[in-house]
C-alpha cells in the first residue's frame, strides 16, 4: 500500500474517491439484496421438486399397487433421452434453466397391457423430469449463494473498509494542513513582531544624539 501523501491534491483525491464509493455502495447493496431474494426463490423451487419427487414416489406406490405383480414386465419401459436446459439472466448472474426433458416409451402390446401401465409409464415421466429438476435446482441454489456471497464481501469491502478508510485519510490530511497553516500564521505574526521590533530599535538608535 502507497504511504498517504499528506498533501492538498491528495485531499481532493481522497474526496473523490469516497464520493465515488457512496455512491456505488447503494446499487451494491441493492443488488445484494436481489440476490438474496433470487436465492430464497431458488432454494423455495429446489424443495418443490424435493417434495414432487416424494410425492410421485408414493402416489405410484398407493395408485398403483398391481406393479408387484412380477408376471408384469416394467424394465426398459421408460428411457429419458435428452433434456435440454438454456441460460438464464437473473440480476446479472447466468443460470440454468430447465427447458425440456425427453422420453422414450418402450413398444408394448396393446392387447397385452393392463390399463394402468400408461398411468405408470406418466408417473415415470414425471418423477424423472423432477429428478432433473432437482439437479437443475441445486446448481442455480449454488451459483446464487456464490453470488450473494461475493456480492456481500463487495459491499462489507465498501461500508467497512474503503469509506471508512477515505474518511480517516481525509481527516488526517485536513488535520495536518490545519497544523501547517496554524505553524504558517504563527510564524508570520512572530516575523511581524520581529520585524516590527527591528524598526523600534532601529527608530530608537536613529533618535539617540
Amino acid at each position: 500500500m502507497s504511504q498517504l501523501k499528506l498533501s492538498k491534491s491528495s485531499l481532493q483525491k481522497q474526496r473523490e474517491q469516497m464520493t465515488l464509493y457512496r455512491r456505488l455502495l447503494p446499487s451494491l447493496d441493492l443488488k445484494r439484496r436481489q440476490l438474496t431474494v433470487e436465492l430464497s426463490k431458488a432454494r423455495k423451487e429446489l424443495e418443490r421438486f424435493r417434495r414432487e419427487v416424494d410425492e410421485l414416489d408414493r402416489s405410484i406406490g398407493e395408485e398403483l399397487p398391481m406393479m408387484a405383480d412380477d408376471e408384469i414386465d416394467l424394465s426398459g419401459l421408460v428411457r429419458m433421452t435428452r433434456y435440454r436446459v438454456t441460460e438464464e439472466n437473473v440480476v446479472g448472474v447466468k443460470l440454468p434453466m430447465l427447458e425440456e426433458v425427453e422420453f422414450e416409451v418402450a413398444r408394448y402390446p396393446l392387447l397385452a397391457r393392463p390399463p394402468w401401465v400408461d398411468i405408470f409409464v406418466l408417473r415415470l415421466q414425471a418423477a424423472a423430469e423432477a429428478r432433473v429438476g432437482i439437479r437443475i435446482a441445486e446448481q442455480r441454489v449454488k451459483i446464487l449463494e456464490l453470488a450473494v456471497r461475493r456480492m456481500t464481501q463487495r459491499v462489507n469491502l465498501f461500508e467497512k473498509i474503503l469509506i471508512p478508510r477515505a474518511k480517516r485519510h481525509i481527516q488526517r490530511i485536513l488535520i495536518y494542513l490545519g497544523d501547517l497553516e496554524r505553524a504558517a500564521v504563527s510564524t508570520a505574526k512572530l516575523t511581524k513582531r520581529l520585524q516590527s521590533q527591528r524598526r523600534a530599535k532601529a527608530a530608537a538608535a536613529e533618535a539617540v544624539p
